[in-house]
């Protein structure tokens, strides 16, 4: 007996030790910036997965709004029966011919977000033991709101939405203020509007004008109800738009041409494993054939059905735009690249667009583009082919790191803490720091070396990988010793450019199930002759 209470006090210790380690490095992350971001969503499908992925993310954040939002896809109308109709939108496709109408696709009653909070709110007592960074349910909940959802496109009268949002952008909290366009950009074009109205003629317009333009940074999925295109870039062109190459591919249709290396993730096993049983969001979590529907009655959304086969969905009544996929497959969370560069992995990405991370690198343009998927008019082959095509595209534009697996097999790992009690039956990602500042100044030949701590609160093994990972407009490239181990040494080009940038990451992967990730990135600027 004595000997068993001596191995469980030993037991205790270790776990107490591993986890006030792990409790000092997400201290240290803390400390530094939590990306400022504001969610507006439509009730599409990847939207609600999208917004469960970004819940469980809410410890790398700090979350300012919620916000319902219409677009071509959603709208609730008023109530009143206006008859609403904007010719070439998803309703004036397909041959539906079901508009003017007086809603689209919006359920009465409509609450995913409320639902995927209380899903959290269920799960933040197991989350804050694996992470006390998590946000309380409480906070969450304060901060939702319903934005311009009459009608797509319709942004004529202040909503709870705007006017949070317009609150936030007029504040004087350090920092930049992101906020994401999931649906349509109505709302966000309200609390715009509303502060070039009342501001725009004062002697305090240049000052104002000035601060948003360098305090905000929108986030679109593209231009979903030609708002970007009709009043916010003609009136705000110097707010930064940071538009993503999605590399990689978290929208519908990601198993279509998945590499080899990413295909696993997106298969009925892995996903019924790691995502959908897995308590309260894994309910909410949205795969194909699960026999759900967002609306009742709805004929663009036959994701829920299962064996039936195109040409049969099409003899149903539906508008079949997707290739039907394999029942419990991934469905999609095609708004993950407006914010897996804001997570605090280490990778940096929110600093600037062109860093690059796990929701890819920013595509140069100066207006959103028009969104893909539903939107288009041709039929599930067409679509097929165009998403091969895209993803073909990618595959040819300089060479990208794939951090599909190592997001996946973390948002696995989130999923499983929302579910585990105990801080040690759960994996933990690995804690890295480098030796010294992680922006250097170098000369063009000159060599450098970097040294890596690194410790893992599970007492896994860590290995460590060393890469230069591509940033756009800069193309120079270092050539380095070694690419393995704690310590490497690099050389800086010697035709590298005064101003040119090299940027080094560390990778640290643990031995875990599922193996988990983290990263340090290091800015070199090479300084003049």
């Amino acid at each position: 007996m004595a000997q068993y209470l001596s191995s469980r006090r030993v037991l205790i210790l270790l776990a107490a030790s591993a986890l006030s380690l792990f409790s000092q490095g997400l201290a240290a992350q803390a400390s530094a910036e939590k990306p400022r971001i504001i969610i507006t969503a439509d009730p599409e499908l990847d939207d609600n997965n999208s917004l469960i992925r970004l819940i469980l993310y809410s410890s790398d954040l700090q979350i300012e709004g919620l916000v319902y939002a219409s677009s071509q896809f959603h709208w609730t109308g008023d109530g009143k029966g206006t008859q609403w109709f904007v010719p070439g939108r998803e309703y004036d496709r397909f041959g539906m011919n079901e508009c003017p109408c007086t809603s689209w696709r919006w359920a009465e009653g409509e609450r995913f977000i409320h639902d995927i909070v209380e899903a959290y709110e269920k799960s933040y007592r197991n989350l804050k033991t694996h992470n006390p960074e998590y946000p309380s349910p409480e906070h969450l909940k304060s901060v939702i709101r319903f934005g311009n959802i009459k009608f797509d496109g319709d942004f004529s009268e202040d909503t709870p939405g705007s006017e949070l949002i317009r609150e936030k952008i007029l504040d004087d909290q350090p920092g930049k203020l992101f906020i994401t366009a999931w649906g349509g950009a109505s709302t966000i074009a309200r609390a715009l509007y509303t502060i070039q109205r009342d501001f725009e003629f004062t002697e305090d317009w240049p000052e104002i004008e000035d601060k948003i333009n360098r305090k905000v940074v929108l986030l679109p999925s593209g231009d979903q109800d030609d708002t970007f295109a009709s009043y916010i870039r003609p009136n705000w062109p110097d707010i930064e738009y940071r538009q993503f190459r999605q590399v990689p591919n978290y929208g519908y249709g990601a198993q279509i041409r998945a590499t080899a290396e990413n295909a696993p993730y997106l298969t009925p096993a892995w996903m019924k494993e790691n995502v959908s049983d897995r308590g309260e969001l894994g309910e909410l979590y949205r795969v194909w054939g699960d026999g759900k529907q967002m609306v009742e009655g709805d004929k663009v959304d036959y994701f829920g059905i299962s064996g039936k086969t195109n040409e049969e969905l099409k003899e149903m009544g539906y508008f079949v735009w997707m290739p039907v996929q394999e029942k419990g497959s991934w469905l999609g969370e095609g708004d993950n690249h407006t914010v897996m560069n804001m997570l605090g992995n280490g990778l940096r990405a929110f600093e600037a667009g062109t860093f690059g991370g796990w929701g890819g690198r920013s595509i140069v343009t100066t207006q959103p583009s028009v969104v893909a998927g539903m939107s288009s008019s041709g039929s599930a082959d067409d679509m097929a082919a165009t998403l091969s095509n895209q993803n073909r595209a990618q595959t040819d534009l300089e060479p990208f790191p794939n951090y599909f697996p190592a997001a996946q097999q973390d948002f696995a790992a989130r999923m499983q803490w929302a579910v585990t009690p105990n801080f040690k039956d759960a994996n933990h990602a690995p804690i890295l720091k480098i030796e010294g500042p992680l922006t250097l100044m170098g000369s063009p030949g000159q060599k450098i070396k970097l040294h890596a701590f690194t410790s893992d609160p599970d007492g896994d093994e860590v290995s460590l990988s060393w890469f230069q990972t591509p940033v756009s407009g800069f193309g120079a490239k270092a050539e380095f010793a070694q690419t393995e181990g704690k310590s490497i040494e690099l050389t800086l080009p010697k035709d590298a450019a005064a101003g040119q940038e090299i940027h080094v990451i560390v990778a640290a992967k643990d031995t875990g199930s599922p193996a988990l990730t983290s990263y340090q990135r290091v800015v070199i600027r090479v300084k003049g002759q």
